[in-house]
């Protein structure tokens, strides 16, 4: 079975379906795993405060909420690059609704304890991405 399936991803064959079209909900996901992984180590606690985000965001329960974060987390590894998630938010979302996106990524950031400069690039970056005037941009004491 594992090789078979192997094979068909190599052959570009697999059954897996395909993900789907971003909204501003798997787009918000997918900006909450991606500024996770910025530092190279995605830790359960930043996992656990995504699926808290997710689920309080989008009044999902804690399973839904986890189903939510899988589905981002595969749209996120198989996305071209964080300015296609930004701009949706951007398009999509009001302006004080998307500084609080930017608190949760903090929230996020801040979740495993640690606080990197990799993490802060990555939030001003999807911050100016989002269109979030550069005085509002919340960043968290680095540690």
């Amino acid at each position: 079975m594992i090789w078979d399936q192997l094979l068909d991803r190599l052959r570009g064959t697999s059954n897996t379906p395909p993900l789907p079209e971003p909204d501003e909900k798997l787009a918000l996901g997918a900006l909450l795993v991606r500024v996770a992984k910025s530092d190279d180590n995605y830790h359960a606690l930043e996992i656990s405060e995504i699926d808290r985000i997710l689920g309080t965001t989008f009044d999902l329960n804690p399973i839904e909420a986890a189903k939510l974060r899988a589905t981002c987390e595969k749209l996120e590894h198989n996305a071209p690059g964080t300015p296609d998630f930004a701009l949706l938010i951007r398009e999509n979302v009001d302006y004080p609704h998307r500084l609080e996106v930017a608190q949760k990524m903090v929230d996020v950031i801040e979740a495993d304890g640690k606080h990197v400069p990799a993490e802060d690039a990555s939030l001003l970056e999807i911050s100016k991405l989002m269109g979030i005037k550069p005085e509002d941009t919340p960043i968290g004491p680095a540690t």
